[in-house]
């Protein structure tokens, strides 16, 4: 099946007037080309696309990583130009030396928080509660006829309506 599909895409490119360009190689030998816009037999202007072909030509045994990001930026049209060899150097030392710092990190930041979580945290407080804080005698054993008050804090008494008379008699 494989020969029989390059021979087709090769017949398909040259009735098409499909040209592809050579753009570049990376480190695991992926090759890159680029078809610039050309007009079909119709007139239609096809607009330029960016290929890949994988060092590997089975493409279910790809996995995230075995495109640089570079490359893969250049093929999804975020980056205009193609990226050299010099660039994905320095970006793969860069991303090295980003991922050994913010382990280091993490490993301070671990050791810390242990110090300082034991040193700084206070003893839990028991609390115990009797009642809900919306009752008339919240905090007092049972509740009084008569408000009380202890400086900054008013506790009304209890009401109990009368035997059923009303006051506007």
């Amino acid at each position: 099946m494989g020969w029989s599909q390059d021979l087709f895409r090769a017949l398909w490119r040259s009735l098409s007037r499909e040209v592809k360009e050579h753009v570049g190689t990376d480190q695991f030998g992926n090759k890159y080309y680029c078809i610039p816009q050309y007009k079909n037999w119709r007139g239609q202007t096809i607009r330029e696309k960016r290929i890949v072909e994988g060092a590997n030509k089975k493409e279910v045994d790809y996995e995230i990583g075995d495109i640089p990001t570079e490359w893969e930026a250049w093929i999804r049209r975020t980056r205009k130009t193609p990226p050299t060899m010099e660039e994905i150097v320095k970006n793969e030392k860069y991303r090295e030396e980003v991922k050994i710092k913010s382990q280091d990190f993490c490993e301070k930041e671990k050791l810390l928080s242990k110090e300082t979580s034991e040193e700084l945290l206070p003893p839990p407080v028991q609390t115990q509660i009797k009642g809900h804080a919306s009752a008339p005698y919240f905090g007092k054993e049972e509740p009084s006829v008569a408000p009380s008050s202890t400086g900054k804090t008013f506790q009304p008494g209890s009401w109990v309506p009368q035997d059923g008379k009303s006051h506007s008699q």
